[in-house]
């Protein structure tokens, strides 16, 4: 059986001094997370640890991003993060800063019980 998307959620994050694009990927899931609330997996008596959970994080130098810490903040499922080009640097040039604003997309995926007909 092949997995449903059943959730997806956007989040954004940053760091605004120091351009920690970590800190702005892991600030950009929670933001995502705190939009859900998956009453279904109680109600249904689901398994989260078998949810696909997969996460794609948009920053400009998606090779800074620590993917594994990242991953290490969400709670269920079999998790995969990626890193791609995206997000927002705002350089501050007086200081010689930058703030990071990341872009994160979370999917959960899940095989779905069959329905039997009526």
């Amino acid at each position: 059986m092949t997995p449903k998307r059943i959730i997806l959620e956007l989040g954004t994050g940053n760091d605004l001094h120091g351009g920690d694009y970590t800190k702005a990927a892991i600030r950009a899931v929670q933001d995502a997370l705190h939009h859900s609330s998956m009453t279904w997996i109680r109600a249904f008596g689901v398994d989260s640890k078998k949810m696909q959970v997969d996460v794609t994080i948009g920053v400009q130098q998606p090779d800074k991003v620590n993917t594994d810490a990242v991953k290490a903040t969400l709670p269920h499922g079999i998790v995969t993060v990626k890193a791609v080009k995206g997000g927002l640097n705002v350089p501050d040039p007086e200081r010689g800063d930058i703030a990071v604003i990341a872009s994160a997309a979370v999917s959960v995926r899940m095989e779905l019980p069959q329905q039997k007909p009526r």
